[in-house]
């Protein structure tokens, strides 16, 4: 069966630096786009970056453009997103997502309702 699963949130000093690891198995993963969501006690999903099958192209949403990078290695099935300068509101529960035969845009980021599989997420905690 396909399992999906994020590593590495934590507590971390506002300024600081996390890298999460997204580790999938079940599924052929040079065939699915991925991307990080996460989501605040209370708020509504947000979608934070997402990258194409091969790589080869990415998007961050607005909030995380220039302090979050995104990266995928296909030969060992696992995503990555690279957190730095971190702020207070980026605190939340951080969720991997897989999406087949799909690919990597805004609008794929803004609407999440259709994505096939989902970690059960890793949760990242910015003092202030």
């Amino acid at each position: 069966q396909v399992q999906v699963v994020e590593s590495g949130g934590g507590l971390v000093q506002s300024g600081g630096s996390l890298r999460l690891s997204c580790t999938t198995s079940g599924l052929t993963f040079e065939h699915y786009a991925m991307g990080w969501f996460r989501q605040a006690p209370g708020k509504e999903r947000e979608g934070v970056s997402c990258i194409s099958w091969s790589g080869d192209s990415t998007y961050d949403g607005d909030s995380v453009k220039g302090r979050f990078t995104i990266s995928r290695d296909n030969a060992k099935n696992t995503l990555y997103l690279q957190m730095d300068r971190l702020k207070p509101e980026d605190t939340a529960m951080y969720y991997c997502a897989a999406d087949l035969d799909e690919d990597c845009s805004g609008s794929w980021l803004e609407d999440y309702s259709s994505i096939d599989y989902w970690g059960k997420g890793t949760l990242v905690t910015i003092s202030s």
